[in-house]
Order: structure tokens, then sequence, then C-alpha cells
């Protein structure tokens, strides 16, 4: 059979997103597995339109439904995603009127009929009229529909965070990040780039400039199949992710809990500083998959604990030089890498915080005194940040430096606010506190 076109592949991709709330990332990845003879200009040309699409889908849809006798809503799922893909296209991509219009109508014809067909025929032409005329026109545009297209209460919520200024370019960073690699120890660094250079010649490398461990790449393909990957040298985590690890200043012979800690992203970097690492997640499939991934890390959890720290500690008992909450979270620091967020609904922040909050609470009650406690969240958002470490004050605890290991980032702070912008990772709120004794 026939491989689907770039266009086609993002359409179907799409309406698993917004129809079954699949992750894009997932979903994408699924259909170009599955597409294995489409080559390398069609699936770049896939990615950029799934991802620039979700950025700004309601903007899209508002659009379209302006020039439109009726809402799109009406039609077929698939014909939907051709006419979002087509829009997408014609307002934000160099790619010319009549291919973007003559491959959505024919998809449409598909989906639907030759009446519907033509409805989107007419429906895209004017759409094509109010295409910018410059790039530079496109770009203020492109601005413009990923800011109207956060949903309010978000984009209010990243004002009082950031500031109007800082709301804006939050939201605006919307070029695909690259790939986040760790190595086992900072001296490391140097080498393993050496040597993935060599296997990739034509990847972009670069370091990166919050966490001494990472290795940001492009284009050096499936990290699986890196050198180093093999022999436990190499992982998959985002810079900012290891930056939280990194800020527990766990040393070797600590004993350390991590405390939601999913997968073991964070456990995995804990684990080879040569920490003695208990592991907690409410969900016993994570903590097999994390016991997978540290094994492959030729280390391994002290033990594992399966906690709903909203109830109580579980099995987790006992005292900890350091105490590590990544607490669950809208999210909204990864937006840039997962767009659909803001499509789904959400919990109010209020009940999120009130959450985070009890979950801090009951594993601070774990660290020794004179012991760590260190909260993170991939959040941006004060009711996820600072709202809920005002649980803290009192004479329990007081806040600590952050590590000497994260540089000038958070020099003389005891609290951190990643940022796309400033820091190129994703966004995230980091805290450390020390339990008085």
């Amino acid at each position: 059979m026939k491989p689907p076109s770039g266009r086609e592949l993002a359409a179907r991709v799409l309406v698993r997103v917004v129809r079954d709330e699949a992750f894009a990332a997932a979903a994408l990845d699924a259909e170009l597995s599955r597409s294995v003879q489409l080559d390398a200009r069609e699936r770049a040309l896939a990615t950029e339109l799934v991802y620039g699409t979700l950025r700004v889908l309601p903007w899209l849809i508002a659009e379209l439904d302006a020039r439109a006798r009726r809402p799109t809503r009406h039609l077929p799922w698939e014909a939907r995603a051709a006419l979002w893909v087509a829009a997408e296209q014609l307002m934000f991509m160099r790619v010319p009127s009549f291919a973007a219009v003559d491959a959505a109508v024919t998809a449409v014809r598909r989906a639907a009929d030759a009446r519907v067909a033509g409805f989107a025929n007419a429906l895209l032409r004017r759409m094509a009229e109010a295409r910018p005329k410059d790039e530079g026109e496109g770009e203020a545009l492109r601005v413009r529909a990923v800011y109207e297209s956060c949903p309010t209460e978000v984009r209010d919520a990243l004002v009082r965070a950031l500031g109007e200024d800082g709301a804006r370019r939050f939201l605006g960073e919307t070029g695909a990040p690259p790939l986040g690699l760790r190595v086992r120890e900072p001296g490391a660094r140097a080498v393993q780039m050496a040597r993935i250079a060599a296997a990739r010649p034509d990847a972009e490398l670069g370091e990166g400039r919050v966490s001494p461990l990472c290795i940001l790449a492009r284009g050096a393909g499936k990290p699986q199949a890196l050198p180093g990957w093999a022999e436990g040298e190499l992982a998959v985590q985002e810079e900012g992710s290891q930056a939280i690890a990194l800020a527990t200043g766990a040393a070797p012979g600590e004993s350390v809990l991590d405390a939601c800690a999913g997968r073991g992203n964070k456990t995995g970097a804990l684990a080879v500083a040569g920490a003695a690492v208990d592991a907690c997640d409410r969900d016993p499939r994570k903590l097999e998959a994390l016991r997978e991934e540290l094994a492959r890390l030729r280390v391994a959890p002290r033990s594992t604990f399966a906690v709903d720290w909203t109830v109580g500690s579980g099995g987790v008992t006992g005292s900890y030089d350091a105490v590590l909450v990544d607490a669950p979270c809208s999210g909204v620091g990864t937006l840039r890498r997962r767009p659909e967020l803001l499509l789904r609904k959400r919990e109010p922040l209020a009940d999120r915080t009130r959450t985070q909050r009890a979950i801090l609470e009951r594993a601070a009650a774990h660290v020794r005194p004179g012991g760590r406690l260190i909260y993170a969240v991939c959040s941006v958002l004060r009711e996820e940040a600072e709202e809920v470490v005002e649980c803290l004050t009192g004479p329990s605890f007081e806040p600590a430096p952050l590590p000497a290991v994260l540089g000038p980032h958070g020099e003389g702070a005891s609290s951190l606010r990643l940022l796309p912008y400033i820091h190129g990772t994703d966004g995230y709120f980091l805290a450390t506190f020390r339990k008085r004794g």
C-alpha cells in the first residue's frame, strides 16, 4: 500500500489527540512507526503539522468557523482534521496555497462526500485570502494565535506567576525542544558527546545550561541506538528534570526518599550518584518500569513502595537524609512539548494546591533532623509552587540554599523557577528546605 503523506498522517494523529485524548508524542510515534516507507521530508512535515496545529488549534477553529456558513464541528472528524492541517499551512507555513487546499479537499471528499468537499474548497480559499503577506507578519500572527489559544484561566495564572511579558514569552516558546540525555557524572559528558558525534556526524549536540550531566541532541536518532546506551552510560531525561534530581544534593551513602518517583528518571540519577534510594509511586506498574530502567543503568532502588500520599505513608517508615517530592501537577511547564494539555479538562488550581500540600506535608514527616526536603513541579504557576510550600513555614523547616552543582542559576537562592526562554529547559519550580534539629 502507498504510505500516507505527511499531511494525511498529521490529520490521523490530530483525530487521535483531540477526539480520543491520546498523547500527541505517543500517537505520532505510533503512526510514524507504521509508515516506515515515509521519507524523511514527509515525516518532518507530519511532525511540524501536528505540533504546530495543536499549539493554535482553538484559534484555527475560530478562524475557520468565522468564514463558514455553519460551525465545522458538524463535519466528520477526519474532515475537520484535514481542514485544521490546511489552515495551519495557509496561515503559518511557507506552503503554496493550492497545494494545501487541494490536499485537504481530497481528504475531505474521502471522509465525507463531494458536497462537503465543495464546502471545504470554498472555505479554505476564503482562508487563503487572509494569509500573512510576509514572514514578519506571519510570525506576529503566530504569537497572537498561540496566546489567544491558551485558555483564559491558564493565561491569567501565567500572568500572575511571570507577568504579562513573561507569560507571552513562555507561551511563545513553540519550537520543538532537543532531546535531553543524562550521563553518569559531569566528567563523562565530553567523552559521551565525542562518541555520539563520531557515530552520528549529522547530529546537533550541545551542553545543557543548568545540568552538568546534560547533553542536548537533535537529529541523533533513537537514543537506544546511541553509543553508551547499552552499557548504561546514557539515559533520556529532560534537563530541568535532571536539575531537580541534582537539587537533592544526594551524596554516596545517603538515604533518599523519592516520594513521587514515576518511572524513575530522577531515581536513576540519585542511585547512580551513590545514594540509597527508596522509590514510591501510586501506580505499581510505574515502579516495575522503574526497576527495569535502573537495572539497565546497573543500579537498583533500595526499596519500592506503592503509596498514595494523599491518604497516608503506606509502607514508608523511618526518616531520610533527603526527601524529594516531585508532586503531580498540571504539567503547564511542559507545554512546548505537550501542547495538547491545553485542550484537556483541567482540575481547578485550588484543588490541585490542596492535593500537593497534602502530599508534601506527609512526605516531609520522613525527613530526619538536619535533613533536606526538596519540592518540585513541572509547572511555573504560583498556585502549584510558592502557595504550596507556604505550608512548611513554621518551626520545623527553614529554606536551604540550592546545591552549587546547579551553578549560577540558583546561587544564593533556596528556590528556582526554570523557564524555557531563560534556561532552555521545560518550565519547573523547585524549592529546598532543611529540617531544624
